[in-house]
């Protein structure tokens, strides 16, 4: 006996009540605002036709304060898993037509499943945070759901990559789940993001402050490093996520998606030759080096508004995914300070746990000096970097560019640090410091006794530099593996790319390391 023809119309009439959520009359409306719908960023996220939707009938079981039969279609959230790029990927999406996305009981059990699913099938997580926060009249089970949920971000740090994308408001409580993820993308204009309002902050503290302060995609790109990326649309927010998950394997346990050419290329680029002036107090921007080192000059930068001092981001040379991480000489002189460790350290670690080489590109004159950096603690952020390169156990591949002095020498990943290739340009400088410093403390009464005292410091810091401001010294040491033209920068890293792919290293079992945080 075939199925009953009202059990069919019957699930239909379900789904298309689902797929209304809070009425085609709002999905419209926001439509007509250039805004997608919770349901437009699944279906532009995945392939066509892979989504499988999970918990779609789902209902909040809320009888207090007029929630009683009220209809929320699929408790305002929707989660499930699609295909991108042919490789599966769990999502959840806010839906704030639908009770303003606000969380509850029903609606944290729908993300907590589908992280945990996730989890069990190691692959990553995407959420689109669209929400007014917790839903007030479930009371504190709406706060057990988002500890749910941060609980589940944690379990899933480190075994599966956790890309959060902010749509829409994110107030309070609610932002804690995407800063638990490992990266964040906020919607310009659309989005905004923080703990307490501009009302809330008055009341407790008397200052005014604009929610264009401080709760902005521009402030959280620039001044706080809360997000990693700025979009310009919801429909941009996605191909964000789609470039992202170009670089990244699905978990722990894998590769990231290499695609090795089939003979490294040799070939020396004369170009590079150009990039570095001859001067060493001359800056220089090192997008120019680094978009000549990576495939098609394809580099996908990552926090670039924050901290610009240091770049860090995704590529690949020779078809190999690599993270970058390179000082800026345009800004600060390259200099690393607090948000700039915290910033690559952060990175770094992201890196390594999830199995992609780092390539360490150095033009560091030192840590930056100043009181305000001395009082904000760059001793324990700068430790962060240190820390993030000793315990990487990913190839580690360095290039000495110009200057690499004192402790920052040894935080931009040097051979002591772990580095499995040190290649050094011949206008590198590894020292403790500068000449011009040095001189000054090693012959401070030679240099005041002269006749001429700029002669007789001048005099010394040329011998200095000669002896020690080189990569020679070094190399003589051992302590770099070759110095080789600019020209060979590419095909050098590419080789001994191949050459680290098989790198397996272990470390002492612990439960983990304190990292100075």
């Amino acid at each position: 006996m075939p199925i009953d023809p009202k059990l069919l119309k019957n699930l239909a009439h379900r789904r298309a009540v689902a797929r209304a959520a809070g009425g085609n009359d709002k999905l419209e409306a926001r439509r007509a605002k250039g805004l997608m719908t919770a349901r437009d960023r699944v279906e532009a996220l995945f392939q066509p036709g892979t989504f499988l939707e999970m918990g779609q009938h789902a209902q909040h079981d809320c009888h207090n304060f007029g929630m009683d039969g009220k209809p929320m279609p699929g408790d305002g959230v929707i989660t499930g898993v699609g295909l991108v790029d042919g490789r599966p990927v769990a999502v959840f999406s806010q839906d704030f037509t639908v009770g303003g996305g606000a969380l509850g009981r029903i609606h944290s059990r729908k993300i907590s499943d589908m992280m945990e699913y996730a989890l069990r099938c190691g692959m990553p997580v995407v959420g689109f945070n669209d929400s007014g926060g917790a839903r007030i009249q479930e009371g504190v089970e709406s706060l057990a759901g988002y500890g749910q949920v941060f609980f589940r971000n944690v379990l899933l740090s480190g075994v599966v990559p956790q890309i959060a994308v902010i749509a829409g408001p994110c107030a309070g409580g609610a932002a804690y789940s995407p800063a638990l993820m490992d990266f964040l993308i906020m919607v310009r204009k659309t989005a905004n993001m923080f703990i307490c309002g501009p009302e809330v902050i008055k009341a407790a503290t008397g200052q005014k402050a604009d929610l264009a302060d401080f709760a902005t995609a521009e402030a959280h790109a620039a001044v706080s490093g809360n997000i990693h990326f700025i979009a310009e649309n919801d429909a941009h927010a996605v191909e964000l996520v789609r470039k992202l998950l170009s670089y990244l394997p699905p978990n722990n346990l894998m590769d990231p998606p290499h695609h090795p050419t089939p003979v490294v290329d040799m070939t020396p680029d004369p170009g590079m030759n150009d990039l570095v002036p001859s001067d060493p107090k001359q800056a220089y921007n090192v997008l120019d080096v680094i978009t000549r080192l990576v495939d098609a000059g394809d580099f996908f930068e990552v926090a670039k508004e924050f901290a610009k001092n240091i770049v860090v981001g995704f590529a690949r040379i020779q078809g190999i995914v690599v993270g970058i991480v390179a000082n800026q000489p345009m800004v600060k002189a390259g200099t690393l300070d607090i948000d700039s460790s915290d910033k690559a350290a952060r990175f770094i670690r992201f890196c390594n746990v999830f199995n992609i080489p780092l390539v360490t590109l150095v033009d560091v004159p030192g840590f930056l000096p100043g009181l305000q950096q001395e009082r904000g603690g760059i001793i324990r952020h700068g430790a962060k970097m240190l820390f993030a390169y000793a315990s990487a156990t990913v190839p580690k591949i360095t290039v000495i560019m110009r200057k690499a002095y004192g402790g920052a020498y040894l935080a931009m990943c040097s051979q002591d640090m772990g580095a499995d290739f040190v290649y050094a340009w011949p206008t590198a400088e590894i020292a403790v410091m500068g000449a011009e410093g040095a001189v000054k403390v090693l012959y401070k009464k030679e240099i005041a006794a002269a006749p001429d005292p700029k002669a007789k410091e001048a005099e010394l810091q040329a011998e200095y530099r000669d002896k020690f401001c080189s990569p020679y010294e070094a190399a003589s040491k051992a302590m770099i593996t070759d110095v080789i033209e600019p020209a060979e920068t590419r095909a050098a890293v590419a080789m001994a790319l191949r050459n680290t792919l098989s790198k397996r290293e272990t470390r002492p079992p612990k439960k983990h390391g304190t990292i100075p945080l």
